[in-house]
């Protein structure tokens, strides 16, 4: 079996083993033959081409015989194994891909283009892939075993790493590399398909008149890219501040200021939450918040926030409808320790919610705003919204695509008049109801 096969046959198992043996005794052999004070003095890239010289000569001088192409794979292997991060390094430059899976030493999923499909590829032994985790969190500073078995952690160069080992992941070693898409503009988005143009209309009406907007939407459904791509819409003299778990959100305006969560330390200590940062902020004179995702607590920090002098902020919550947006931000803002009563919190949604957006991803892995609702309930009553742009779907053809059109509806006159009265001319393809249409309002249960 050829060297090729040896690495990308999914189920030889002792190829694989023959092959990691193989890149071991290389890596060794190149390791005995390089100044590593000298190559710590060396740029990235020049590392790369002067680890290749010297281990293209180990080969000529000691074997194996190889033809050209099985060579130039081994001398990438063996380089990938000193330098980076093994079989993860072509994954992680190839830009097409998304997210990286690895589900133990022999299972290793990737993601493209909304799809998820499994690799012909595998780790030579749990060993190898520990070895591999051990590496990306340490160039954060952190630490995985068995006292503290799960990481989650951004990369310097941006990407969002989680990990759990064993004895809490059964199969093995587990490392999930997201990768974030660069940041789409609302024309692109419309480009593909994800919005029309005439709700791009009137979600920019809605964030320059300063409406407060949730996006909403399950894992993976482009919660993050319509955010930042909303934030864009911003005016630029205006003082952002984000806040995150993760900095992901990628805004162009001059003055914005970027802050982070931090986990606590390898003592324990040292935690920063998004809470804290939430509160924070508001010392911070901010003209807008933008609220990567909430999860907890600060979910009642941002509802006062906003209901208080900090109208236009924008955030992320994971729900699967937009009734179920509002409930679950009940819900966590009840997570608080402020012992505010559970229907008290209606109040606080009512007051400081204007726009919920629900995004959902489909079976064909394109990404769509399937909602945009306005919540027209006041005080403590019962969560009520109006849909005012819907998504319809056709039925699934052969090819499996997903396909449909844009549905625009009346915009309660109070709405109306608020765009009106922020300069902000209201779309064509939307009219104006006397009264709350009944058919398009819903009530959720709060």
């Amino acid at each position: 079996m050829s060297l090729r096969s040896r690495i990308t046959a999914p189920d030889d198992g002792g190829a694989a083993r023959e092959d990691g043996h193989l890149v071991a005794v290389y890596r060794a052999k190149l390791l005995e033959e390089i100044d590593l004070a000298e190559m710590s003095g060396l740029a990235t890239a020049e590392r790369r081409v002067r680890l290749e010289r010297v281990l293209g000569h180990i080969i000529s001088r000691e074997g194996p015989v190889l033809s050209s192409s099985e060579r130039s794979q081994l001398i990438r292997r063996v380089v990938d194994e000193a330098l980076g991060l093994g079989v993860l390094e072509p994954l992680l430059a190839d830009a097409s891909i998304t997210e990286i899976m690895v589900n133990g030493p022999d299972s290793i999923f990737v993601e493209r283009a909304g799809r998820v499909e499994q690799l012909p590829l595998r780790f030579a032994s749990t060993e190898q892939l520990m070895q591999t985790i051990e590496r990306i969190v340490s160039t954060v500073n952190r630490r995985v075993d068995e006292s503290n078995p799960m990481v989650d952690a951004r990369l310097p160069t941006g990407e969002r790493v989680n990990v759990i080992i064993p004895p809490l992941a059964l199969s093995g070693p587990t490392l999930t590399i997201r990768r974030f898409p660069r940041a789409y503009t609302l024309p692109e988005l419309i480009g593909l398909g994800s919005l029309d143009e005439q709700m791009l209309m009137l979600l920019a009406a809605f964030v320059r008149a300063r409406f407060n907007v949730i996006v909403s939407g399950g894992t993976g459904s482009g919660k993050t890219t319509l955010l930042n791509a909303l934030s864009g819409l911003i005016p630029s003299h205006e003082r952002i501040i984000t806040i995150e778990d993760s900095a992901e959100l990628q805004l162009q305006q001059e003055h914005v200021i970027r802050l982070e969560s931090r986990p606590p330390n390898v003592e324990g200590k040292g935690r920063i939450t998004i809470r804290d940062l939430v509160r924070n902020s508001l010392r911070m004179r901010p003209d807008r918040i933008i609220v990567g995702e909430v999860r907890g607590g600060e979910t009642l920090d941002m509802l006062q926030a906003m209901s208080t002098g900090h109208d236009g902020s924008l955030a992320t919550v994971h729900a699967n409808s937009a009734e179920d947006a509002l409930m679950r931000l009940q819900t966590l803002g009840s997570m608080s320790e402020v012992m505010i009563p559970f229907e008290a919190l209606k109040d606080q949604i009512n007051s400081a919610v204007d726009v919920v957006v629900q995004l959902a991803r489909y079976a064909d892995g394109s990404r769509k705003v399937v909602e945009v609702a306005l919540v027209v309930s006041h005080g403590r009553e019962q969560f009520r919204i109006a849909t005012v742009s819907r998504f319809a779907p056709q039925p699934l053809g052969a090819d499996r695509v997903v396909r449909g059109h844009f549905e625009h509806l009346p915009l309660p006159r109070g709405v109306a008049e608020k765009l009106y009265g922020a300069g902000e001319p209201l779309p064509p393809a939307f009219g104006v109801a006397e009264a709350i249409d009944v058919l398009n309002t819903r009530q959720a249960i709060g």
